[in-house]
């Protein structure tokens, strides 16, 4: 990966992210529960990047979404979803999935960071702190697997402990 690209994801024609999408994850994604987290919502263009190969070749991307905690007394906990993170089938394993998380994450205000959630891997994402230790109190409006359900935070005491995550409607 050593002379690709990464560039804002909101230079690249949405027809050949949406093709990227399909080929990393088959056409049935958009029935998976993360969809239905971040329903209605457009990512977040700060956040959200693509890779280009060496040959300038979309081979990767990240999107970052607005979405909420809602404890059970009503009140929305913002945060940011984190993915999908998506690299082409015979690209994996170079880095660029790293490198778009990294870049990603790179771009969270420190003053003021948000808490970041991802339906993922930790043995993969545990690299940049997400963790499902805090997580197994929160629904999702649809089926997952709860391990699978990771947060990263630098004060997990900002948690709720229970409460539905979807989209981040205020």
């Amino acid at each position: 990966m050593s002379e690709a690209a990464i560039i804002p994801l909101d230079n690249v024609d949405p027809a050949l992210v949406e093709e990227l999408l399909d080929r990393a994850f088959e056409p049935g994604r958009h029935a998976r529960t993360a969809y239905k987290v971040r329903d209605g919502m457009d990512w977040l263009p700060a956040l959200s990047f693509a890779a280009l190969d060496t040959r300038e070749m979309l081979v990767g991307t990240i999107q970052c979404w607005p979405v909420a905690l809602t404890a059970p007394d009503g009140r929305p906990h913002p945060m940011i979803m984190v993915g999908p993170v998506a690299v082409l089938p015979e690209k994996q394993g170079e880095g660029f999935g790293k490198a778009l998380v990294t870049a990603s994450l790179s771009g969270i205000d420190s003053r003021a960071p948000l808490p970041q959630v991802m339906i993922g891997d930790a043995e993969y994402y545990g690299e940049w702190g997400f963790v499902a230790d805090h997580t197994s109190g929160w629904e999702l409006p649809g089926p997952f697997e709860a391990h699978r359900l990771l947060v990263r935070c630098d004060n997990p005491a900002v948690l709720p402990e229970a409460g539905t995550l979807g989209p981040w409607t205020r």
